[in-house]
C-alpha cells in the first residue's frame, strides 16, 4: 500500500512552530471527518525539567466547540532523549502522556483512535500542560491519514 505525503498522509502544523510551554499550549483543532487515522507528533526541548502532559482532545467544531479529553486509550511512542538515539519506545496505551521530568530533547508520537470520533465529535486537538518555564518549548504536528488520496487534499482546519 502506497501512502504519499501530503496526498494521503496530510501534515498539519498544530502549534505554529516551536512555542513555549510556559502558560500551557492549546494546539490547533482539525477536522478528522474524512480521516482514517491520525497521529499527534510532538518535539519537546526541555531546558528545565518538567513532567509536561500532552492531553489529546476531541471537539464538535474546529473553534474548538465542545472540546473534551479523549476517553479511548491511544497508542503512544516516545524518545525521551533524541540527542542520544532515534529509538521510539512503545509506551502503555493511555488517554494522555507525561514526558519525563528532566532536561532533554524529546519526541512523542500519539496515535489517536478515531473510532471514538463518531456522532458529534469529528475534530482532533490537544493541550500541553503549563511547565511554568519560559525556556521549555514544544512543536506539534498532526499527521492525518485521509480516507481518499488527492493531489490537492481538502483543508482540515475548517469544519
Amino acid at each position: 500500500m502506497n501512502i504519499h505525503v501530503p496526498e494521503k498522509l496530510f501534515p498539519v502544523d498544530a502549534s505554529a512552530g516551536p512555542v513555549t510551554t510556559n502558560g500551557g499550549v492549546t494546539c490547533d483543532y482539525v477536522s478528522v471527518k474524512n480521516a482514517v487515522r491520525a497521529w499527534i507528533v510532538l518535539q519537546f526541548t526541555q531546558a528545565v525539567g518538567h513532567a509536561t502532559v500532552v492531553q489529546p482532545q476531541k471537539a464538535t467544531a474546529v473553534a474548538p466547540t465542545g472540546a473534551t479529553s479523549i476517553t479511548t486509550a491511544a497508542r503512544i511512542w516516545s524518545n525521551e532523549d533524541t540527542a542520544a538515539s532515534d529509538t521510539l519506545e512503545r509506551q502503555t496505551d493511555a488517554t494522555s502522556y507525561a514526558v519525563t521530568n528532566d532536561i532533554k530533547k524529546k519526541l512523542v508520537v500519539i496515535e489517536v483512535d478515531l473510532a471514538e470520533f463518531v456522532d458529534t465529535y469529528d475534530v482532533l486537538g490537544c493541550t500541553i500542560s503549563d511547565s511554568s518555564q519560559a525556556t521549555n518549548f514544544v512543536s506539534v504536528l498532526y499527521l492525518v491519514e485521509l480516507a481518499y488520496a488527492s493531489a490537492t487534499p481538502p483543508s482540515v482546519i475548517t469544519d
